[in-house]
């Protein structure tokens, strides 16, 4: 496991254990007596039960806000922001392309050869930059002249194999995962322009379309994908005419993909405790993201581009260590904060599942149709899901609890580095040259 894949895992363990963190301190100071441990715990289980009744009606409402957001925006808690990506990438994609994701304190630059059906991604670099901390603070023009500056310099060393064809311009995916009311294609493009670098951004996503892009590119049969890590979030192809909100021309491919933003997500149905609402309180970002938050645990939304994470993590840190210093005094009271653990995370499996059950029900593939087979794939990532054993075992059986026979046409499939690789596919797929290449 790598040493980002091993951070990843260790933050989302950190803000999963952190709700124990919570519970455990409040039962000390209420009790005083760790003889009741396990009656706290039977309590707690109880309070965060998710029995299939109660997931059934989760996906149900899921369904119905998903409706409501298509049809006009601000008409539901999820967004279901029109993404623009009408264009999946299909495996004939030929040629090189860029690929910019910028997160946090740093950021990613990629290249990748594609090689069509044969050859499929045939090569790939890529270079990390963090981004100065004054640079963070600072105007957006200043960022975006940094981050073109170091685009050129690794455009500077491309081989021979990444080369255009005379008269092309390099195409870029950009992953851009945080809410602005910026024209950020326009500033970057701006900037691009002020170093002297001919690159046209051919498309803007975030990790989750990336990763629909990514799973989509390996799998014609994809149709979602979801993020679980210290966020969540989910995406999915969707028809265009069934966007009632959607007013332009309707694309030639006839689908849209549609970003829901699924972390805002808020029903009566879900199972919330006093626990979820000390920690919702104690949040950056109090009344929100609350389908978030109980998957994910106490894991914060980024709510601006300059966010830093440090802050965060420091909370997240400190819990941890409360759970630590608590640990020391026994096994057994280690024991409890496992199982508090387990049922806190355990939660979240299936209430993902019930989220993706949802979605299948509004796309009308959430039960068998006579004579008709039909896969449908959802391709996910994230530390929770990628490295939390526990967590993906009781997502996917819980999925199948849910739909009975109907599940051996659903698939759930690993698909990784939406952010990067995800992005150069749709800069392939949304590319000027599309036209000229498959006439």
């Amino acid at each position: 496991m790598g040493k980002v894949a091993v951070c990843t895992a260790a933050v989302c363990a950190a803000a999963v254990c952190a709700a124990a963190a919570l519970v455990v301190r409040h039962r000390m100071r209420s009790s005083g007596r760790w003889a009741k441990a396990m009656a706290i715990l039977e309590e707690l289980k109880d309070k965060c039960g998710t029995p299939t009744g109660k997931l059934r009606q989760v996906a149900d409402a899921m369904a119905v806000e998903m409706h409501a957001g298509l049809a006009s925006e601000g008409g539901s808690k999820l967004k279901m922001i029109i993404s623009y990506v009408d264009n999946l990438p299909t495996g004939d994609e030929r040629g090189s392309f860029y690929a910019l994701d910028l997160g946090g304190t740093n950021f990613r630059v990629l290249r990748v050869l594609l090689g069509g059906k044969e050859k499929r991604v045939a090569k790939q670099e890529f270079e990390e930059v963090s981004i100065p901390p004054d640079l963070m603070i600072g105007t957006s023009e200043a960022l975006f002249d940094f981050i073109a500056d170091a685009l050129k310099k690794f455009v500077d060393t491309e081989g021979e194999d990444y080369h255009l064809s005379p008269g092309r311009q390099r195409e870029l995916g950009f992953t851009f995962s945080f809410p602005v009311g910026e024209d950020i294609v326009g500033e970057l493009t701006k900037s691009l322009e002020r170093v002297g670098l001919d690159m046209r951004v051919a498309a803007l996503v975030n990790d989750t379309i990336g990763t629909l892009a990514g799973g989509r590119y390996d799998n014609p049969d994809v149709i979602a994908a979801v993020i679980l890590g210290t966020g969540t979030n989910a995406a999915y192809v969707e028809r265009a005419h069934a966007i009632p909100k959607w007013h332009g021309l309707l694309p030639k491919s006839g689908e849209m993909v549609i970003n829901m933003e699924w972390g805002n997500f808020r029903s009566s149905h879900l199972p919330l405790t006093e626990y979820d609402l000390a920690m919702d309180v104690d949040s950056l970002n109090p009344g929100e993201q609350i389908y978030e938050k109980i998957i994910s645990g106490m894991t914060p939304h980024m709510s601006a581009m300059h966010h830093d994470t440090s802050s965060d993590l420091k909370v997240v840190g400190s819990k941890l260590k409360d759970i630590l210093e608590i640990s020391n005094t026994s096994l057994k009271t280690r024991k409890v904060i496992v199982e508090l653990c387990e049922i806190i995370s355990i939660r979240g499996a299936r209430l993902a599942a019930a989220g993706i059950l949802g979605v299948l029900k509004k796309l009308g593939r959430d039960t068998v149709k006579e004579g008709e087979k039909q896969s449908s794939v959802i391709a996910l990532d994230g530390g929770l899901y990628e490295h939390y054993t526990k967590f993906s075992n009781a997502l996917e059986s819980t999925l199948k609890e849910l739909l009975g026979e109907a599940s051996d046409s659903i698939v759930l499939t690993h698909s990784n580095d939406g952010s990067g690789v995800g992005a150069a596919l749709l800069a392939a797929s949304h590319s000027q040259y599309l036209e000229v290449e498959y006439s």
